[in-house]
């Protein structure tokens, strides 16, 4: 008897779920993110066998993946969600209601274990960063905001680190980015702003860099806020480490070829003609409103992204270590197999 195909209840919307998750906590990181907004969706679902609740989780990844632009940093959380899932449901006996609570509550866990990676991997990173040293940073990263302030902080019994921070701002100057500045000043760091134009101006002052990312694929290459991979060929032309910071969970199953293999379309390069800028109140399918906030196929300007290679990168630091990019690929495996 073939086990009946478990419908998704009409009041549980997976993308809504984890746009509030996100904006209600500010501390996830959108892997787990897009976890918990599973394991909510499993457990407002029912399901009664293991083939009904692994075909219940792929539907909801299907739903989330579609109806976000970029689905690239939470796609690492539910591929190893649903990795997670299918190990522990098959080894899974006697009642399967009991089974599949006890996962839930061990999964909520896993969370927050994910959750506290954050201050671990300021902890391994704190070493580099030293006395006079002057650093290049980007984007909104949470985990390079923790490791600075960890690192401008004396709790650890080796004194605090006197250093100063260039900080690559958008020209849109988004709100993650003014509250990482601000935070760091108020930690007694001096912070610096400077345009993307202007990084090959400072790259002679600036010691080493760090950066976040939105996903480590593969081959070692970093996916993360448009603009790294130029602060990464600039550092790399000046003979300046370059260094990524990353939760483990954002490791994801994607080998990019070059910038335009993504899967993701983000119009950031727009040929136009005098007679499209004729065409008043048109708009290109794909094109973000930003009047609105609603994205159709593209990202939003603040969402783009751009692909890293390897070959840049002097490291990845993770909750598990110090990794060379060749190494990502065995970190996979291990995960997955």
């Amino acid at each position: 008897m073939t086990s009946r195909r478990p419908s998704i209840s009409p009041s549980f919307n997976v993308v809504a779920t984890y746009h509030s998750l996100l904006k209600h906590d500010r501390d996830l990181t959108m892997p787990i993110a897009a976890i918990e907004s599973l394991i909510l969706g499993l457990a407002q679902n029912s399901s009664t066998t293991v083939s009904e609740t692994l075909d219940l989780v792929s539907k909801l990844t299907c739903e989330l993946k579609s109806g976000v632009a970029n689905p690239i940093s939470l796609s690492a959380g539910t591929d190893l969600f649903q990795q997670y899932l299918l190990s522990n449901l098959q080894r899974a006996r006697g009642d399967f209601e009991t089974a599949r609570e006890h996962l839930v509550q061990n999964s909520r866990l896993f969370v927050e274990r994910a959750k506290a990676a954050r201050e671990t991997i300021a902890g391994v990173g704190r070493p580099f960063i030293r006395d006079g040293h002057t650093i290049l940073t980007n984007g909104g990263s949470r985990v390079v905001g923790t490791l600075l302030k960890r690192a401008a902080e004396s709790n650890d019994g080796r004194g605090s680190v006197r250093f100063r921070v260039i900080y690559v701002v958008s020209q849109s100057g988004e709100a993650e980015e003014k509250e990482t500045i601000a935070s760091l000043r108020g930690s007694g760091i001096e912070v610096a702003e400077i345009p993307p134009t202007a990084i090959a101006y400072c790259m002679d002052m600036v010691t080493s860099c760090f950066v976040g990312a939105e996903g480590v694929v593969e081959n070692g290459g970093v996916v993360n806020r448009l603009g790294t991979y130029q602060m990464a060929t600039l550092a790399k032309a000046a003979g300046k480490p370059f260094y990524v910071l990353s939760e483990s969970h954002k490791f994801v199953r994607l080998y990019p070829l070059g910038q335009y293999d993504l899967g993701i379309e983000q119009k950031i390069v727009d040929f136009r003609t005098a007679k499209v800028e004729e065409k008043d109140g048109q708009k290109d399918e794909g094109v973000a409103d930003l009047e609105s906030g609603k994205v159709g196929k593209g990202c939003l300007p603040g969402d783009q992204v751009d692909y890293t290679p390897p070959k840049l990168i002097s490291g990845i630091i993770t909750e598990g270590g110090v990794l060379l990019p060749s190494a990502v690929s065995e970190e996979l495996i291990k995960i997955w197999f």
